[in-house]
């Protein structure tokens, strides 16, 4: 169109049809008639303004759109942001964001591909084959190979790395088909393996040349390249050159769904106490893992406190080879009996917990029986308790108050020791069970010790009576390590030292079917012979506490395996949100 014809245009007088008598029959009116005539003109306008308005709001849909940020606090400063080396909290929870596996895990505990575009398992169920997608790429553009793969699980299995992930990974070959599949093949059937390939991949091409001597203080370990759905974006350091500050955005490495919360930021303290002095003054928006004591500590303000039982079983173990007192079963009985779970899940953790008196938590195939509603109360279970000790020949020491036994010549006294960590909920707990015991006419000694001395001069050494301590069964739920009499000594983790053939062949089986139903049968096998047994006494599985902001939206934590599994959901949270009409909808 010419600039002529565009002028002309403009210019041109577009007229109404019927204006002129339109006109003229308004200026015939009255003022009175022009005044009320107006006023319905107004009102019609607003009335049909209003309609289109309410016609469009019901059309409309607020939906998440990127944006907003989040700051959260964690005790510890970061060492090893890398999934072969990643020890504690702080190196767990970045290494969770920044790196991703073959696989990923929902809150529902479904596996889906995330690297891996399919995944392939024989059919006796050995050999898994996987397929790479070829979208997938790390952070500095380069894409990820069968290559990679193969030297992050070989950096894991070497034994001068010292990965805290090699037991995982033992009697595993991994093998490159070509550069986009790669194998694993297993010595024996082991249905939880799939979980293993959730594990980072490193970038090769950036790690190849660090050796095994250097591999813990390369610079990477603190400024990380991975595959995840969010970089690092910028790091700071305190005045000792340590991160105390890393700020995250999103990246988009195989899906086109990139997270909604456009800035992660993580601040580090040294302390829990120091933490909620940061929370309170506003430094830090989340919390996750505060003990359930502390939470009262929190300054009320806009804030969710979510929480999630832990695959974790909390059990005084017993160490019948060290105590005599403890190889009668009735005095073991009596000790069950009366074990004040749910006084310690309502007074020690302020209700952020499950009793439990299974090995398997709460969150693994529902085993949790009821005990007995016939005695109810603290003191009708100890009576009960005192009964049953009073059959088995053990009578009161007026003098000491303490219950004695007769063992031909020599008098047993019911008395030990339950040693235990430093930690205050677990003094606590050891504090309850030794003063519930007291009253049943035990004497008891609780111990405590330093995590590092409590791991290398007790539980090593296996040198203990009774020994509060909890276990981290996981998401795969597999109690062979713990339970199977090959594992008893050192570095097995079957410290109650139990042998029974029958239950190593129901915990063989359970690891090695695939259908869950099956599975479930075995460990109930398990369970029942563990309950004839009773090495231990289950107590509780205590809860994960993540204090979030009410601004950050469908947070859901799901079943946790670990702390940093609050993050299995991170794609789903939003901050921001906008207004679209649902045809514009996917």
């Amino acid at each position: 169109m010419h600039l002529k014809s565009i002028r002309a245009l403009i210019r041109k007088r577009f007229n109404i049809p019927k204006e002129r008598p339109i006109r003229r029959t308004i200026l015939s009116f009255s003022l009175a008639e022009r005044t009320l005539f107006y006023f319905f003109v107004t009102i019609f306008v607003i009335s049909g303004a209003t309609l289109l308005w309410k016609v469009s709001e019901a059309y409309l849909v607020r939906v998440p759109i990127q944006g907003g940020s989040l700051t959260e606090g964690v005790v510890g400063n970061p060492r090893f942001i890398n999934p072969v080396l990643a020890l504690s909290e702080a190196d767990k929870n970045l290494t969770a964001l920044v790196y991703s596996g073959l696989v990923r895990l929902t809150p529902e505990g479904e596996v889906l591909n995330d690297l891996a575009s399919a995944v392939e398992v024989s059919e006796n169920k050995l050999v898994y084959t996987v397929t790479l997608s070829e979208s997938a790429r790390f952070h500095d553009g380069e894409p990820v190979t069968a290559d990679d793969v193969v030297f992050t699980i070989g950096k894991i299995a070497d034994p001068l790395i010292k990965s805290p992930r090699r037991g995982n990974w033992e009697g595993v070959t991994v093998a490159k088909v070509d550069d986009m599949t790669v194998t694993f093949t297993l010595r024996r059937a082991y249905t939880p393996f799939i979980y293993n390939l959730t594990t980072g991949i490193l970038p090769r091409h950036i790690w190849k040349n660090v050796t095994a001597d250097e591999f813990s203080f390369s610079q990477f370990n603190t400024l990380p390249v991975g595959s995840g759905i969010y970089k690092v974006e910028r790091v700071e350091r305190n005045e000792g050159g340590i991160p105390d500050y890393y700020e995250l955005t999103p990246f988009n490495s195989v899906s086109e769904e990139s997270p909604f919360i456009e800035t992660l930021i993580f601040r580090f303290y040294p302390s829990e106490s120091l933490l909620i002095e940061a929370y309170n003054n506003g430094s830090v928006e989340s919390i996750g893992g505060i003990s359930p004591e502390n939470i009262a500590l929190l300054d009320e303000k806009s804030a969710q406190v979510i929480h999630s039982p832990l695959p974790r079983v909390f059990a005084v173990f017993f160490n019948q080879s060290q105590s005599k007192v403890l190889l009668d079963k009735s005095v073991r009985q009596a000790l069950n009996l009366t074990a004040p779970r749910t006084e310690i899940v309502n007074d020690v953790l302020d209700g952020y917990g499950v009793a439990i008196d299974s090995p398997l938590p709460v969150t693994a195939y529902s085993i949790i029986s009821q005990r007995s509603a016939t005695a109810s109360s603290t003191e009708e279970r100890i009576q009960e308790a005192r009964e049953l000790l009073a059959k088995s020949g053990w009578k009161i020491n007026e003098e000491t108050g303490v219950l004695e036994k007769k063992s031909g010549s020599d008098t047993i006294t019911l008395s030990f020791s339950i040693s235990t960590g430093d930690a205050e909920e677990l003094k606590n707990v050891a504090l309850a069970l030794a003063q519930t015991w007291e009253k049943l006419g035990a004497k008891i000694e609780v111990l405590t010790f330093e995590t590092g001395e409590l791991n290398q001069s007790v539980i090593r050494p296996r040198h203990f009576d009774a020994l509060l301590f909890g276990e981290v069964v996981g998401r795969e739920a597999d109690l062979y390590p713990f339970w199977h009499s090959s594992q008893r000594n050192d570095p097995g983790l079957n410290i109650a030292l139990y042998a029974n053939s029958r239950a190593d062949r129901f915990l063989e089986e359970a690891r090695s079917v695939s259908d869950r139903e099956v599975a479930k049968e075995s460990y109930l096998a398990f369970d029942g012979e563990l309950r004839k047994d009773l090495p231990a006494i289950f107590l509780y599985s205590p809860s994960f506490l993540y204090v979030v902001p009410e601004k950050v939206k469908n947070v859901t934590l799901g079943s946790l395996s670990v702390s940093q599994d609050r993050f299995l959901s991170i794609r789903d949270w939003y901050i921001e949100t906008d207004k679209v009409w649902k045809l514009f909808l996917d």
